[in-house]
C-alpha cells in the first residue's frame, strides 16, 4: 500500500494547480488509484492523520474526502478498523415485466439466498395499512420484515403487511413469502410498483453494509389477486450500488392509429 499511497500523494500534488477544492483533488486521486487497480479491494487506506501530512492538507478535508468515497461505495469504514477499498460487487439486474419473489430471482442466478428475520408479527394496522388492504380499525396486520442476503451480500430489507385473515401465523413462514401464499390459494398475479431514489438512514444502512446516507432505493409494491384484491403491501429498501432495475419499452399504437391503418 505504501507505493500506491505515494502515488496517490504525488498525483495530488500535481494536481493542486487545477484550482478545486482540495478534498475534491484527493477524493479523485483515491478514485483514480482503486481504478487503476493501484490499491484493490479489500487493502486498507492510510490514517487520516498519515493521509493529512503526507498530502500537505488539514484532516477536516481528508476526512470529508473519505466520507464522500464511503457515500459512493467507493470505501467503507469498519470501526475500530479503519477504511478499506469497498469489495467489488457484481450488480443484480431485475426485470420490472415479471412478479416474482426475491427467492426466485436470486436462485435462477444460481446465488445462494438466505434471510434474516427482523420482524414477523400481527399488529394493529396503521392509517396506510388500513387504506391499502381494505382493513378495518378491528382487525389485525400481519407484517413480514427481512433483510434478503445472496452469496453474502445484503441487498434489500423487504417489510410486507398483508391481512391477517391472510396470514394469520406469520411466524410460520419459510424462506419465501410467495411460497406460503401459493400453498393457500393467495399468491398474487400482478403488481403495481413506485421507485424512487433515497439516502439511506443510519438503521437500513447498517443493517444493508453501507455508509448512513449511501445511495439506496425505495420501492413501495401493491399486489393483487386474479380478482383484482389487495393481498400484498410492501415497502422494500435495496442498495443503490447492488441493484438495477431494468425494464422493455414498446412503442404504443392507439386504437385510433390502428384503425387508419387498415
Amino acid at each position: 500500500m505504501s507505493e500506491a499511497a505515494d502515488e496517490i500523494f504525488a498525483t495530488l500534488r500535481q494536481s493542486g494547480q487545477s484550482g478545486a477544492p482540495l478534498y475534491l483533488q484527493l477524493r479523485r486521486s483515491i478514485e483514480d488509484a482503486v481504478r487503476r487497480g493501484l490499491i484493490g479491494p479489500g487493502d486498507a487506506l492510510p490514517s487520516e492523520r498519515d493521509i493529512a501530512t503526507k498530502a500537505e492538507i488539514s484532516r477536516v478535508t481528508v476526512r470529508k474526502a473519505v466520507q464522500d468515497l464511503v457515500k459512493g461505495g467507493i470505501l467503507v469504514q469498519r470501526h475500530g478498523s479503519g477504511t478499506f477499498v469497498a469489495p467489488r460487487m457484481e450488480r443484480v439486474e431485475q426485470s420490472l415485466s415479471r412478479l416474482t419473489s426475491f427467492t426466485e430471482d436470486m436462485a435462477r442466478r444460481g446465488m445462494a439466498v438466505r434471510s434474516q428475520w427482523l420482524d414477523r408479527g400481527l399488529y394493529a394496522p396503521s392509517p396506510d395499512e388500513m387504506m391499502v388492504l381494505g382493513l378495518a380499525a378491528s382487525e389485525l396486520v400481519a407484517r413480514v420484515a427481512r433483510l434478503r442476503i445472496a452469496d453474502d451480500t445484503p441487498l434489500a430489507i423487504e417489510r410486507a403487511s398483508l391481512s391477517a385473515r391472510v396470514l394469520p401465523d406469520p411466524a410460520g413462514i419459510g424462506s419465501s413469502l410467495y411460497a406460503a401464499l401459493e400453498a393457500t390459494g393467495n399468491r398474487p398475479v400482478r403488481a403495481v410498483q413506485r421507485i424512487s431514489a433515497a439516502n439511506l438512514g443510519e438503521g437500513d444502512a447498517r443493517l444493508l453494509d453501507v455508509a448512513p446516507g449511501a445511495a439506496g432505493l425505495r420501492i413501495e409494491r401493491i399486489s393483487y389477486l386474479a380478482s383484482g384484491k389487495v393481498i400484498e403491501f410492501t415497502r422494500s429498501v435495496y442498495r443503490g450500488d447492488a441493484y438495477d432495475f431494468v425494464a422493455e419499452l414498446r412503442l404504443g399504437i392507439t386504437a385510433d392509429e390502428t384503425g387508419r391503418g387498415a
